[in-house]
């Protein structure tokens, strides 16, 4: 049976000042690091002997693989970094309070930004604080968006690996961890309004040898989210 593992990062500082994150690259909070340390302790449990680990680029993500690596004991193991699994963009909303946004558009329409699938946030503008620290010419995300570089990047470079029989960790954020479960597991895009990642912990995923899907669990049964039940 072939184990595919998805962990979101650990709490960001920002995820704990309920701001915007995004692409704006993010440190983890002590409860953070303390979230991977605990994903890596649940995973040590399993006894499963990974082939390939695979992050984002933003730093929640990849020292939160980091730590994980540290309680495995997985020392000078290739990690493969890649913006193809970062974070969704949240154009124009990056650093801003969540609770102060919805005082300002109501909380229907910030619901239709955070959650739709093809709906993105207003877009970056050129006097935005975070413009010179997020250089692209993509200015904001759908959850759509995220999806159609997430999913191929699954396809050519982790599908394959699954398909080889190989166990693979990977590490990144909760919308390119939703833009993947859509495909994996089949969600329409109308359920996965409803869908919510919790961070650190661990989604182990088993597949048979026709890559259907044998079982899906999150480990930490205490802070597992029910919607991935009901899917």
């Amino acid at each position: 049976m072939n184990n595919l593992i998805l962990v979101r990062h650990g709490q960001s500082l920002w995820n704990k000042e309920k701001r915007f994150t995004g692409w704006a690259d993010i440190d983890l909070t002590e409860q953070g690091r303390s979230e991977a340390k605990e994903a890596g302790k649940l995973i040590k449990e399993l006894k499963i002997e990974f082939n390939s680990y695979f992050t984002s680029k933003l730093k929640r993500a990849t020292e939160s693989l980091e730590i994980i690596l540290e309680i495995l004991n997985k020392k000078n193991v290739e990690i493969i970094k890649t913006a193809a699994l970062n974070e969704r963009h949240y154009g124009g909303l990056t650093s801003l309070n969540k609770d102060d946004i919805i005082k300002k558009y109501g909380s229907k329409k910030v619901q239709v930004w955070r959650r739709s699938f093809d709906i993105p946030p207003p877009p970056m503008e050129s006097n935005h604080p975070y413009k010179d620290k997020i250089s692209s010419d993509i200015l904001s995300e759908s959850l759509k968006d995220t999806f159609e570089r997430v999913v191929p990047y699954y396809n050519e470079k982790i599908k394959p690996l699954i398909s080889e029989k190989k166990n693979i960790l990977v590490v990144f954020h909760g919308n390119s961890c939703r833009a993947l479960l859509m495909k994996i597991l089949n969600i329409s895009k109308e359920k996965i309004a409803e869908f919510e990642i919790p961070t650190g912990n661990p989604l182990l995923i088993k597949f048979a040898d026709d890559l259907k899907i044998e079982d899906y669990k999150y480990l930490d049964s205490k802070r597992a989210k029910k919607i991935l039940f009901n899917v």
